[in-house]
């Protein structure tokens, strides 16, 4: 009787834990509750030097940045050659574009195309997802 033929191990998601350089891997899986309490560990989060944040996913084409910050912090005026979304998880934020505003809070989403003027203000202590693709896989 010949032995089974080996079947293909399902893929395994890479957590936080395991990244160690991974940004990149074909499956990722993340507890955001648990990221977004790594962030609240970090010094800038608890000296209020601004936002606290980490990249999750980095391929050529797209990002996923995970972000928190303090009520009162601002995220200076910039633009990026990718669309991005902002995903509100806690807290309220502002995003402030030429002649509009937009708040969002937990659950909400906002998209920008590219090349558009904004800054990002938190209204209260916040954590948010923010999330670029680039055509063509031209990012940095």
């Amino acid at each position: 009787m010949s032995p089974e033929p080996e079947q293909d191990a399902p893929a395994r998601p890479v957590g936080h834990e395991q990244l160690a350089g991974k940004l990149d891997a074909p499956l990722l899986e993340f507890d955001l509750t648990k990221e977004i309490a790594h962030l609240h560990e970090q010094a800038a989060w608890r000296e209020g030097r601004g936002p606290s944040s980490t990249t999750l996913v980095k391929h050529a084409d797209l990002r996923i940045v995970l972000v928190a910050l303090r009520a009162g912090e601002r995220m200076a005026r910039h633009r990026t050659e990718a669309r991005i979304s902002v995903h509100a998880l806690e807290g309220r934020i502002r995003l402030s574009l030429e002649g509009a505003a937009a708040e969002l809070g937990p659950g909400q989403v906002l998209v920008l195309e590219r090349e558009l003027v904004h800054d990002v203000e938190a209204l209260e202590d916040s954590a948010f997802l923010l999330t670029l693709a680039w055509p063509g896989g031209s990012g940095p």
